[in-house]
């Protein structure tokens, strides 16, 4: 084979190997445990049922509560936290005095553990809190916030966008930062409105960069874990039980490693899919 073949291969080789190791595996383990179940009758046994996991899982009323919770949580976290990435990453792609400041000073989320961040907002949502003091200041009556069915899942989507929202908007503001100067220029000369620069310049040439987005802000949001477990614990009854942390419940709190094993492939599945759509509505037109 031609030396100049050969190098490129070798170059992605160690990142390939990484992939293959800590992503195609675990997925190979998970889809094979989905397959038994575990006999404490028989010391723990393990006893291939095939399929039955899945269809315990088709009728499970729980699970099928865990699935609209994540999908509720995606429908409206992951057009919030783009909407208000874009409108960050457009003022700091600003050219003004102290832009640098501004900018730093927005990504302190990104820069704070999940863990630490998830803590320090249960804490200020507390009933004696910081939120529900400044709301008693204000005269306004004092919020239940994660210890109530209504509020709790809209908690954990206001917390996990103050996470991610800077995060994601770094990537964005790569996305402005690409354009050429020069396109904006000569719009200007063309007499080209602001709002007809932003849907015939800014989103056309940002196509790539919100489609990466959009897909990793997706993806994270359905495997979101972290937050659900030290703000709610999926309560108060199941509201914030979402998909992720229910194959944590049947796994790690019952010992059903079979079924969580199953949740994890069915909600691989329910991933690619939304994924594959999306991937669909950005492709590139010829």
């Amino acid at each position: 084979m031609n030396k100049d073949k050969i190098v490129p291969y070798t170059l992605i080789a160690p990142a390939l190997l990484l992939l293959i190791l800590y992503r195609f595996w675990p997925t190979v383990l998970g889809l094979h445990e989905s397959l038994f179940t575990t006999s404490f009758a028989q010391g723990g046994k393990k006893i291939f049922i095939g399929p039955g996991n899945f269809i315990h899982l088709w009728n499970d009323p729980v699970f099928w509560s865990s699935v609209i919770a994540t999908v509720l949580f995606n429908v409206i976290a992951n057009p919030l936290q783009i909407f208000l990435a874009y409108i960050l990453a457009a003022l700091l792609n600003r050219k003004v005095k102290g832009i640098n400041l501004f900018r730093g000073l927005f990504l302190i989320p990104v820069a704070i553990s999940i863990n630490v961040s998830s803590i320090i907002w249960k804490l200020m949502l507390d009933s004696g809190g910081l939120v529900n003091g400044i709301l008693d200041r204000m005269g306004l009556a004092p919020q239940p916030f994660l210890l109530s069915v209504d509020q709790a899942l809209w908690s954990v989507i206001w917390i996990s966008s103050w996470i991610g929202v800077p995060f994601w908007s770094l990537f964005i503001l790569a996305g402005f930062q690409s354009i050429p100067r020069q396109v904006y220029e000569a719009a200007a000369i063309d007499g080209v409105s602001s709002p007809q620069r932003t849907f015939r310049i800014t989103l056309p040439l940002m196509k790539n960069s919100l489609a990466f987005v959009l897909i990793a802000d997706t993806v994270a949001n359905f495997l979101l874990f972290t937050p659900v477990l030290l703000l709610t614990g999926g309560g108060p009854e199941l509201s914030t039980n979402v998909a992720m942390f229910e194959a944590y419940r049947r796994g790690m709190i019952y010992g059903d490693l079979g079924t969580a094993s199953g949740i994890v492939m069915m909600l691989l599945c329910l991933i690619i899919i939304v994924v594959g759509l999306q991937s669909l509505l950005f492709r590139e037109k010829k």
